[in-house]
């Protein structure tokens, strides 16, 4: 292998490797709070149920959101899968400032979000209040198409509703309410009527 062609290579390989480590498309805006307020929930507006395919939406919720991204996850198997295709995991006040972030890994899988840090940036409860992983059920395709090209690190705004879904054989799947409860069951089911990427 000649000179050059071994910078090349090697230029290569750096150049992978920094896309891997960073993702694809990862938006970085500096330190600082970049959506200051929590999610905005009010009694549902819109209370008669409507069809998605085979299954009934029934709103809980009016639900309002403007927050950071902290991570994509989007899914192909599974009733849920069917009615919800991509999870965001948002964060908001302390969580959506990025001197915050750098110090918590974080990571989706199965329908769930997770967190890890070395030591605590900010208190447990502060990380676990503004901060969640929520399940995006997209009103068209045009909706569909901006939440999958939302990216790690944008700040988005989205308007909807929090909602419960229902298959005629009695399988349900219910939104959280709150943004103070954890674990199983704590993830909001969105019924998403607009969606905004706020750093394009």
């Amino acid at each position: 292998m000649t000179p050059v062609k071994k910078i090349l290579f090697i230029s290569l390989l750096i150049f992978v490797t920094w896309k891997l480590t960073n993702g694809p498309g990862e938006v970085t805006l500096g330190p600082g709070v970049m959506a200051k307020d929590a999610p905005v929930q009010q009694n549902a507006v819109l209370s008669q149920k409507f069809q998605l395919d085979d299954y009934e939406i029934t709103p809980t919720a009016r639900f309002d959101i403007r927050a950071k991204v902290l991570g994509s996850k989007s899914y192909t198997f599974g009733r849920e899968a069917d009615v919800s295709p991509i999870d965001l995991t948002l964060g908001w006040g302390p969580m959506s400032d990025e001197r915050i972030l750098q110090t918590i890994q974080i990571s989706q899988s199965n329908r769930f979000y997770r967190w890890r840090v070395k030591e605590f940036p900010i208190p447990r409860r502060e990380i676990e209040t503004n901060s969640a992983n929520m399940h995006m059920i997209p009103a068209n395709k045009t909706i569909a198409k901006k939440i999958k090209a939302a990216r790690q690190g944008d700040i988005i705004k989205l308007s909807g509703h929090l909602v419960n879904v229902s298959a005629p054989d009695g399988w349900m799947w219910k939104s959280s309410l709150t943004r103070q409860d954890t674990g199983s069951g704590a993830c909001e089911l969105i019924w998403v009527e607009q969606f905004d990427v706020l750093t394009l």
